[in-house]
């Protein structure tokens, strides 16, 4: 791991997808992450058991950190709990709207109690408004704030492949807490931050609902075309496979007829000189796309293309990911062996070092017991100093 966040302790009551991607890039750039687990264990552990018997997407989001079990239902693990939290940075957490109130753990009375603390809480919707208390799993969401709506064929809505809105949501939790981190340096006060997958992909959904609003009609969903610009999206290349190609204007268009279709006439034809004119006559224009490929195979295309300076990719299949020349892959520590995945995306100029283990359910449970210790009382074994 890279010691950028060297010294900051984050604790987080977390699960599932949102709260683990933040706090995996915080445990990647340095901090020292303290995932609290229930006795049974955060349940994305056993969404799948793909990855030499770990869970696929446990891996990718809890290295680097800390498991302690503690049911903190119980007095004495409640007092456990809220000594970690006096020593902490920052603290994360994505139960349910009401529920770390009712654990006594709610953000702004352990702000009151640690004017230094961050707080940051993740919720589907907020923790106001009519749909404080909806269930909020991220393809919900995607259909709550229209992205679902602009995905897909004409024919079809279609959810996005990945989780879109627990992903997007965890990297907003990341930047607001290094946002309040830096500010802290300048005050020597925390702040709470509230981070909503609603939140995130209604901000994402800005461009089609500003279309929307503005009278151009909200964008109709397109495949693998670009609702708004032609040429762009995915044709067919002989018998092997498609290629993808994106036209952002005129001079590209230009080129793009004379230097791969071989025919710069075709730029000038009033069907096809602006954009709106080729969105407008997309299915000519696609047909005649089509007509000029089938004579190429994929690499023959693309090498062309390339010489053309026209933009491109390949369409490619999960199966073509794992072989891309641009894919950086790194190795981690689990309790089943090393397993690859796929590089953090920012790459620095000095080493950032290596990623940290995944660790095992409670692996480090007596360990930071033993440093946190709690002082029974005298005379009252229920009652707890720090």
């Amino acid at each position: 791991m890279a010691d950028r966040l060297k010294g900051v302790l984050v604790v987080s009551v977390e699960q599932a997808v949102a709260a683990p991607m933040a706090t995996a890039r915080l445990a990647d750039a340095g901090a020292r992450v303290i995932k609290i687990e229930r006795p049974e264990g955060d349940f994305a552990r056993n969404y799948d058991h793909h990855v030499k018997g770990e869970c696929s997407w446990f891996v990718w989001l809890n290295r680097g950190k800390q498991s302690v079990v503690c049911d903190f239902k119980k007095p004495e693990d409640a007092a456990f709990l809220h000594r970690l939290i006096s020593r902490a940075d920052v603290f994360v957490q994505n139960l349910v709207p009401g529920a770390a109130a009712r654990a006594g753990i709610a953000s702004e009375e352990l702000r009151a109690q640690h004017p230094r603390l961050i707080t940051c809480d993740i919720s589907g919707y907020g923790e106001a408004g009519p749909y404080r208390d909806m269930k909020a799993y991220d393809f919900l969401v995607q259909c709550e704030a229209g992205i679902a709506a602009v995905t897909g064929t004409p024919e079809e809505a279609a959810r996005v492949g990945v989780s879109a809105c627990d992903i997007g949501a965890g990297l907003n939790a990341y930047g607001a807490i290094l946002e309040s981190l830096f500010a802290r340096e300048q005050t020597g006060e925390g702040e709470g931050i509230a981070i909503s997958l609603f939140d995130g992909m209604a901000d994402w959904m800005n461009v089609p609902l500003m279309h929307y609003l503005h009278g151009a009609g909200a964008p109709g969903r397109s495949g693998l075309s670009h609702a708004m610009i032609a040429p762009y999206g995915a044709y067919p290349v002989g018998q092997d496979g498609q290629i993808v190609i994106a036209i952002q204007n005129n001079r590209e268009w230009v080129r793009f007829c004379a230097k791969v279709l071989g025919n710069a006439t075709l730029s000038e034809d009033t069907r096809f000189r602006t954009n709106a004119d080729r969105v407008a006559n997309r299915s000519v224009m696609d047909a005649l796309i089509k007509s000029a490929f089938a004579a190429h195979d994929r690499e023959s295309l693309a090498a062309l293309l390339q010489e053309s300076g026209i933009a491109f990719g390949r369409f490619n299949e999960v199966s073509d990911l794992i072989d891309h020349p641009q894919l950086r892959r790194v190795s981690i520590a689990t309790a089943s062996g090393m397993i690859k995945l796929v590089a953090p995306p920012a790459r620095f100029s000095s080493d950032s070092g290596a990623l940290g283990p995944v660790p095992a359910l409670g692996e480090h449970t007596q360990l930071v017991r033993d440093e946190f210790a709690l002082i029974p009382v005298a005379g009252n074994g229920k009652k707890y100093e720090f």
